[in-house]
């Protein structure tokens, strides 16, 4: 009940008529909701898409480029964070966090080539699905990015974070991937608006 009275409040606070001398400061408010997208996108387990979906249904068409662009950023940002931390690290936190299992597979990992990384899941995973995460493993993020819910398993950070940390996929092929993946709905909106 205090959040329906403090969301009328806000809205009432903030309610005021919109002039062309209003540009500027829509413009600062659309740009300061675009960064905050993209640190939430990036952000691991972080539902960050309720966000861009905002800005498209609020300015339609005309921010459809504008959250593909987002969108690009915050998942590459998350790819090259995976990219950049220490296989050590990983190990420290997953141990701290007492994930055995998940902190022994990390030490594990950690000197192999990309090669044997894929041999070791070709192993370790289920026989029915390990030749689709195998062989099909771009085609297996599209469809983790573009799941319903997918903040269950890491959201597009987290899917980012963890294609980036598994090096067996190379930056060129993960920004081809995503500029493909995420573009349908952003096509959609830039095509027949909100």
């Amino acid at each position: 009940m205090s959040l329906y009275f403090g969301g009328s409040w806000l809205a009432h606070q903030l309610n005021f008529q919109i002039f062309p001398r209003h540009d500027s400061m829509l413009t600062a408010v659309v740009l300061g909701v675009a960064v905050v997208y993209i640190l939430l996108m990036a952000t691991p387990f972080m539902p960050g898409i309720e966000l861009g979906l905002m800005l498209l249904m609020m300015l339609g068409s005309k921010g459809a480029l504008l959250v593909y662009l987002c969108t690009l950023t915050a998942l590459m940002i998350s790819f090259l964070v995976g990219r950049t931390l220490s296989p050590r690290l990983i190990y420290r936190l997953l141990r701290w966090l007492h994930l055995s299992r998940a902190s022994a597979l990390v030490l594990q990992l950690e000197s192999l080539n990309p090669q044997e990384r894929l041999q070791l899941l070709r192993h370790n995973v289920p026989a029915y699905l390990a030749p689709v995460l195998v062989n099909y493993r771009y085609l297996t993020i599209a469809v983790l990015l573009n799941l319903p819910g997918n903040a269950l398993v890491g959201g597009g950070g987290g899917i980012g974070l963890v294609a980036g940390m598994s090096r067996m996929i190379n930056l060129p092929g993960f920004l081809l991937l995503v500029a493909v993946a995420v573009a349908p709905v952003p096509l959609w909106f830039f095509l027949f608006g909100a």
